[in-house]
């Protein structure tokens, strides 16, 4: 090895210690209506993320925002790309993505060509015209880590309400997205469902940057690394689950003060 190739930066090594997020002071607001209000938030590769708080706390707001679907102010950067004010095409090509509370999958094609379709923009114009005699290595891998080997060949369609879900992180995986922004992804999940997507969003935070919209409280409990509570617009409180609903602003916040300090507590716990 030359003296040159020993010197040289690790370009790869450089990328993933740049795979955080770092919002510092975003700020949304609609015809004079606040929806975010100076929010400051970071997260590490590894750590599962969960955003919750009451309905209108803009938790949805600020993926809108990282995702270039809403104007903000403040700083927003991932892999050292200002995410604030970029283009959607651009978010997207600095491997961010996301998931609505509705999968978006083409119902009238496969598993695997939802996901062939996804990973087009990595493979190139030319790559796209040509008929190719087996599946991309990128999407066999997706296959395996959503769990959807075995399904493949069947209608996106007929998949059941989980499964679609896995489908559309399946498609950002293929699109090599390395923030993932998930929007409510085990609403109207069976209890099954629910852990096999736990389990997935295990294996796809230990090496990607998760971030979690959440309103299941059991489901927070079981799988979350970390929590983010937000109300009108803010961080009202941060830390572990156990930090969190000890935190007497959260329960607050999501119960009222007319109920007693051990049922507010009992309530947090249980998610009621």
């Amino acid at each position: 090895m030359t003296e040159s190739e020993s010197t040289a930066p690790d370009v790869t090594a450089q990328r993933f210690r740049h795979d955080y997020l770092e919002v510092r002071g975003l700020r949304v607001e609609f015809d004079g209506f606040v929806a975010v209000d100076g929010v400051d938030l970071t997260v590490t590769q590894g750590d599962l993320r969960f955003l919750i708080g009451p309905n209108g706390a803009g938790k949805t707001t600020i993926v809108d925002a990282l995702t270039g679907l809403a104007p903000a102010t403040g700083s927003a950067q991932f892999g050292g790309v200002e995410l604030v004010g970029a283009k959607v095409h651009r978010i997207a090509r600095s491997g961010v993505g996301r998931t609505f509370q509705t999968a978006s999958v083409f119902d009238e094609l496969t598993v695997l060509q939802n996901l062939d379709i996804a990973a087009g923009p990595r493979r190139g114009p030319g790559t796209l015209l040509r008929r190719r005699s087996g599946t991309p290595p990128a999407v066999e891998e997706a296959l395996e880590v959503i769990g959807l080997t075995g399904a493949r060949d069947r209608l996106a369609g007929v998949l059941a309400h989980g499964q679609k879900q896995w489908l559309e992180i399946g498609m950002l995986l293929v699109q090599d997205s390395r923030l993932l922004l998930l929007d409510e992804p085990v609403a109207g999940m069976s209890h099954a469902e629910r852990e096999e997507t736990g389990q997935l969003l295990r294996r796809i935070g230990a090496e990607r940057t998760v971030v979690v919209v959440e309103h299941d409280m059991e489901f927070l409990r079981s799988f979350a690394s970390s929590v983010t509570v937000l109300h009108q617009g803010a961080v009202l409180s941060e830390g572990s689950v156990a930090q969190v609903q000890a935190d007497p602003r959260v329960v607050e916040v999501y119960l009222g003060s007319g109920h007693g300090t051990r049922g507010r507590a009992a309530a947090v716990r249980t998610g009621e």
